[in-house]
């Protein structure tokens, strides 16, 4: 599923003249296009869906939302480790990354 997710705005910059964002969404930074809410400025919070920042939204309203999708577990499934969601999905053992997966030992 793909939310429209409240974030806080950290910074703003440019990408080839596009006004862009880094948003945090409680510790997860992304990268979010400002195209639609150009007004939008360090300390506002906005709704993204899909990496656009579609509308701004006051402190409070961002804090309950947040909150309500903590609870429901709905940010762990759009933040989250995706292999393990699908992988929980499925019924399946989590897979682990090939980067954290432990190596043979070898005798020597």
């Amino acid at each position: 599923m793909c939310l429209a997710v409240p974030g806080k705005v950290i910074g703003l910059h440019e990408r080839a003249g596009t006004p862009m964002a880094d948003v945090d969404f409680g510790g997860v930074r992304k990268d979010v296009c400002l195209m639609y809410t150009p007004e939008a400025a360090p300390g506002d919070y906005v709704i993204v869906h899909v990496g656009f920042a579609i509308q701004l939204l006051d402190e409070e309203s961002a804090r309950r939302t947040l909150a309500e999708f903590e609870h429901l577990g709905m940010l762990d499934e759009e933040f989250g480790d995706g292999f393990a969601g699908a992988a929980r999905q499925a019924g399946m053992p989590n897979p682990e990354p090939a980067a954290h997966q432990e190596e043979p030992e070898t005798a020597s």
